[in-house]
């Protein structure tokens, strides 16, 4: 039993006649009655009275009617719905971020808000070495790290180029320079991220081969948190700068360069690859890409 077999017996049902179900649907009597045969074999029952005039359908058939009638509305939904989709005017967006990569979506997805505003965004924490598995198994639509990852079904695309870069409160001595050495950090007092991550390491083994005391006192399990102690006037921080552009823009915190602090950081966003790309996901790639 098929759609098709249904709407060929809803026709016959609605017309009380083969023929003119036939002619309805383009098709031959003899093409009808043999669908309609087929239907009454599958489900063991008849479903017309044979040689009534107008065809009536037997107790099985009316009960059959009601039911072929809600399953041909359903499918009409579904298209209703998939078509939606398409037109971005419904459906779910699903992205996995860690704390900081989060920053490089936000103005694309600032974008796709306006433009879409009946998708529902979900935006998911969580470790990024958890991302691209979660991506492969489809429980993410979209997942955006900084490495590429070894997994051969999944692809990985450049959305930003980012860099750490010391922040500093704006009535901090440091606000006034553009430029410092790290031997002049050496008595500053660091709010540090308390989460182990390559960057941290490489940055206290910077420090370290310049024979600098990397002073961090206080250690903070957020990124927010962090700004929000500097802004405070509690200490300085090395973070992504993609995490604090918004602040530096505003003169919440200064920006000052290290001389020997080059860490480039770049951030990907990986897919599934081969696979074609949600309706909503696919959009959020092209803003990216334009922005």
């Amino acid at each position: 039993m098929d759609l098709g077999e249904l709407q060929v017996f809803l026709m016959v049902a609605k017309e009380g006649s083969f023929s003119r179900a036939a002619e309805r649907l383009f098709r031959t009597q003899p093409a009808i009655s043999l669908t309609i045969r087929k239907l009454e074999d599958d489900l063991g029952q008849p479903l017309f009275v044979r040689g009534s005039r107008p065809v009536r359908m037997t107790d099985a058939g009316t009960l059959l009617r009601e039911y072929a009638e809600r399953l041909i509305n359903l499918r009409d939904e579904v298209k209703k719905g998939l078509a939606e989709l398409e037109g971005l005017t419904r459906g779910e967006l699903s992205l996995g971020v860690n704390e900081s990569s989060i920053h490089a979506l936000l103005p694309a997805l600032a974008i796709f808000r306006e433009k879409h505003p009946g998708v529902q965004v979900r935006v998911n924490r969580m470790s990024s070495r958890d991302i691209p598995h979660e991506v492969v198994n489809y429980r993410l639509d979209l997942g955006a790290i900084s490495f590429v990852p070894r997994d051969p079904q999944l692809q990985a695309t450049e959305i930003l180029k980012d860099e750490l870069t010391l922040v500093v409160p704006p009535k901090h001595v440091l606000a006034k320079k553009r430029e410092v050495d790290i031997p002049e950090l050496a008595k500053e007092n660091f709010i540090a991220h308390s989460v182990e991550s390559p960057f941290r390491r490489r940055v206290i083994e910077l420090f370290a081969r310049h024979r600098t005391d990397l002073n961090m006192p206080i250690e903070m399990p957020t990124i927010e948190s962090i700004k929000r102690f500097v802004q405070m006037g509690m200490g300085v921080a090395i973070v992504p700068r993609m995490c604090v552009r918004w602040e530096i823009d505003h003169g919440w915190m200064k920006e000052v360069k290290i001389r020997q602090l080059s860490m480039p950081r770049h951030v990907y966003m990986v897919s599934r690859r081969g696979a074609r790309l949600p309706h909503a996901a696919a959009e959020l790639f092209r803003i990216l890409k334009e922005t």
